[in-house]
């Protein structure tokens, strides 16, 4: 995936059809995390771009039936957000390491939860980390779209500079659709082929900065 550079930050809102991301390199992932299976109807597209201080991530999501906490409060960490409907961003900035990263999770609602990894310790989350990133949604129920913005500081990854030309690891996850795990739609950008969990970071894909 390609990251690109913007000049100046900017608050997130939820409105991805501001001009800033009409210069985003928009992927479009409609398939199961695991299997070759794919859902039209839960189709995602994802775009991504840099500044000196932060990565954003937008998506656009169709839906069908929203699956939600109704009685979440967006200013406050919600544990097992992943049980409904949600997008995921997996990033590692420092290859290197492959079983530390850092995963951020906001549903249609705007509830959120930012955990860090390292799948050599047991757990292998944590989950009294804090970002800081910022999130914001917005739901269209006539087109049956949502839609989310997340800007998540460099800092908070230990990140001091990006360079153009630099490659992380990344995947992006979204949940879909009413019931359990059994029931709903479990896609990803970059698939994990007979897997059974979203934390295999062997099988992350690659995020650009140009």
């Amino acid at each position: 995936m390609d990251c690109k550079f913007i000049s100046e930050d900017f608050e997130p809102n939820g409105d991805l059809l501001k001009k800033i991301w009409s210069t985003g390199s928009w992927v479009m992932f409609d398939h199961d995390v695991y299997s070759a299976i794919t859902y039209p109807e839960a189709e995602t597209w994802v775009a991504a771009l840099w500044s000196n201080r932060n990565v954003y991530f937008g998506f656009r999501c169709k839906y069908s039936a929203l699956n939600i906490f109704e009685d979440g409060d967006p200013t406050k960490e919600r544990w097992e957000l992943w049980k409904r409907d949600v997008v995921e961003v997996f990033i590692n900035p420092d290859p290197d390491h492959i079983a530390h990263y850092f995963e951020f999770e906001v549903a249609p609602n705007n509830l959120w939860i930012d955990l860090e990894i390292d799948k050599t310790k047991e757990p292998f989350c944590d989950p009294t980390w804090a970002s800081g990133f910022r999130h914001a949604t917005r739901i269209d129920r006539t087109s049956h779209r949502w839609t989310c913005e997340m800007q998540i500081p460099l800092t908070s990854m230990g990140v001091t500079e990006i360079f153009s030309g630099t490659e992380w690891r990344l995947n992006c996850f979204r949940a879909d659709g009413l019931g359990d795990n059994s029931q709903r739609r479990l896609l990803s950008w970059s698939a994990i082929p007979g897997g059974d969990t979203f934390h295999t970071p062997t099988c992350f894909g690659l995020i650009r900065f140009i």
